[in-house]
C-alpha cells in the first residue's frame, strides 16, 4: 500500500494506493486502472463519501475516528457512530477506520462496522514499530499499518 504516490505504486508494482481527497482531482484513473492498482480514498463528511464512491474504490476510509495527532486535519472526530452510517450507506465496500487507532479502540471501531482499521502513530511512535503495541495480529482481526 503507498499513500498518494500513485506514479510510483505504478512504476514500482505496487498494487494498493490511497488517495485523500486532493489526489482525486490530479490522478490519472486511466492509468490507474491500467496499472490494475487496488484503490481506497479518504473521507471525512458525506459530500467526501459520494465522491469517493463515483471511482468505485476498493475500499473507502473515514477518519480520524479519534483526535490524532500524525497531523492537522479540518475534520474534527468522527466517532465510531458515523462508521455504523458509513458502512449502511458502502454496502459491500469495506470502510476503514483511521485516526487516533490504538489497540483498545480497534474493537469498538469493528463493532461499529469497520472492515479493519489502519493505524499509523500506534506503529511508528513506539520503541518496536513492528510489535505495534500490540496491533499486528490485533486478536485475529485485521489491522493495516499504514506509513507515511
Amino acid at each position: 500500500m503507498l499513500n498518494d504516490y500513485w506514479q510510483i505504486a505504478l512504476d514500482e508494482g505496487i498494487s494498493y494506493i490511497h488517495l485523500g481527497q486532493e489526489d482525486l482531482d490530479t490522478a490519472d484513473f486511466a492509468a490507474i486502472q491500467r496499472g490494475g492498482l487496488k484503490l481506497g480514498v479518504s473521507t471525512h463528511c458525506p459530500e467526501e463519501l459520494d465522491r469517493a464512491l463515483s471511482f468505485a474504490p476498493d475500499y473507502v476510509a473515514l477518519g480520524p475516528i479519534w483526535e490524532t495527532k500524525l497531523k492537522k486535519m479540518a475534520f474534527g472526530p468522527q466517532g465510531t457512530d458515523k462508521l455504523t452510517v458509513w458502512k449502511k450507506q458502502v454496502g459491500e465496500t469495506p470502510v476503514v477506520a483511521i485516526g487516533g487507532i490504538t489497540l483498545e479502540r480497534v474493537r469498538p471501531c469493528m463493532d461499529a462496522g469497520a472492515d479493519c482499521v489502519s493505524a499509523v502513530s500506534a506503529f511508528t511512535g513506539h520503541a518496536d514499530p513492528e510489535a505495534g503495541q500490540g496491533l499486528a495480529g490485533g486478536g485475529g482481526l485485521l489491522v493495516h499499518a499504514a506509513y507515511h
